[in-house]
């Protein structure tokens, strides 16, 4: 099939800010794009050929929507898993696919995956509700403290609550859910798999998280990972697991602790370009957006090797500001060296809403992550 300047359409389930940066590359190689999202003020409508305002989890919207396209891929996981299903029923490419998305959607699911395939992760107990959780605590079959995560629908630190004592359950949403041990871990790591339709597969180096407290949001992604090489070799290992079990297409994120004991654990994963990526951008050779492009065609897969160190920091909405966004100090993040801004494109801010990230790139690690402090503490996004 040929994909560049032709009649072949790639439909894009999601308009956000992964959907805008994976349309940078396929307008770079001139691939026609048709993207589906609810919100006309979505970032993607910009830069795809043809936009369809419609709802991601509605299934005729969904059906309807793949019938236009050759390949349909997603930047989103929350999409309707029976009209890809039936899609691909009739022929057509969906990649990530239907049986994957439907595991991984689901975090109970998910879990359930990894211990059927002897993948490591932490020990968890699943709930078809909440409110099931206090009979088991005082029953002895759950421990304190230990992380809620709701099974569905979770993002961005939402959806996922440490509960250290009996009171922290008490506003908890009463749906089913998993309550996971807590792991007491070094580091939190990922590593991106990329996995073409010839069953190629490469890794991107490992990159290291740091968290914010509060809201549970990545706040720096570390390339590459402060660790031992042995520990890198253990979570590459890992993470190609993880695809192969999958015998995922595309991109997998897989989100990974290092206990105290050197043990790697899976956390989660997400079947797309991935936050944990981003640095890839301006720090690799092959960036996540255009391996990901690459992986779902069957072209060959690019180099993932870094050609500097890269350090992302999220662009956050501050706390105390909602509505029309205002970048405070851009400018002054422009004079350092290494320094490159993403803006969504998002109009309105609000807490803790992710609105662009900055990538900060230098021979040096050290210095890399020195200037994402300074970075941080510099830029704000404020309203108006």
């Amino acid at each position: 099939m040929h994909f560049f300047s032709s009649n072949f359409t790639l439909g894009i389930l999601g308009g956000g800010q992964l959907g805008k940066m994976l349309l940078y590359e396929t307008r770079k190689w001139d691939v026609y794009t048709k993207v589906i999202d609810a919100s006309l003020e979505a970032p993607c409508r910009i830069a795809c050929n043809e936009f369809v305002q419609g709802d991601l989890m509605d299934f005729d919207a969904v059906y309807n929507f793949g019938k236009g396209v050759d390949v349909l891929t997603i930047e989103i996981e929350n999409v309707n898993v029976d009209a890809l299903e039936k899609l691909e029923q009739e022929g057509l490419t969906v990649y990530p696919s239907s049986k994957t998305l439907r595991t991984i959607q689901n975090k109970a699911s998910q879990k359930l995956f990894y211990v059927d395939n002897n993948i490591p992760t932490a020990s968890f107990t699943r709930f078809a509700y909440a409110s099931e959780i206090e009979d088991s605590l005082s029953n002895g079959g759950l421990q304190l403290p230990f992380v809620w995560k709701s099974a569905q629908f979770g993002y961005d630190g939402q959806g996922v609550k440490i509960v250290r004592k009996l009171e922290d359950l008490e506003h908890l949403p009463n749906v089913e859910c998993i309550a996971e041990n807590k792991v007491d871990f070094k580091n939190e790591l990922a590593v991106i798999v990329a996995r073409n339709s010839k069953g190629e597969s490469k890794t991107y180096p490992v990159v290291e998280m740091e968290f914010h407290p509060e809201a549970n949001q990545v706040e720096y992604v570390i390339c590459p990972a402060r660790i031992e090489p042995e520990v890198m070799k253990k979570a590459i290992a890992v993470a190609l697991k993880v695809s192969e079990s999958f015998n995922h297409v595309g991109l997998l994120a897989v989100e990974l602790f290092q206990t105290q004991e050197d043990d790697i654990l899976v956390n989660e994963v997400a079947p797309r370009p991935h936050n944990s990526g981003h640095y890839s951008i301006e720090a690799s050779y092959t960036n996540q957006f255009e391996q990901h492009i690459r992986a779902i065609l069957g072209l060959p897969l690019g180099k993932t090797d870094s050609k500097v160190a890269g350090i992302m920091v999220n662009l956050v909405g501050a706390e105390g500001h909602t509505g029309d966004v205002v970048y405070e100090n851009i400018d002054a993040i422009l004079e350092m060296e290494g320094v490159t801004p993403h803006i969504y494109g998002k109009k309105q801010t609000r807490p803790f809403r992710k609105m662009g990230h900055v990538t900060i790139v230098d021979e040096d690690v050290k210095k890399a992550r020195a200037m994402a402090q300074k970075v941080k503490e510099t830029i704000k996004v404020t309203s108006h």
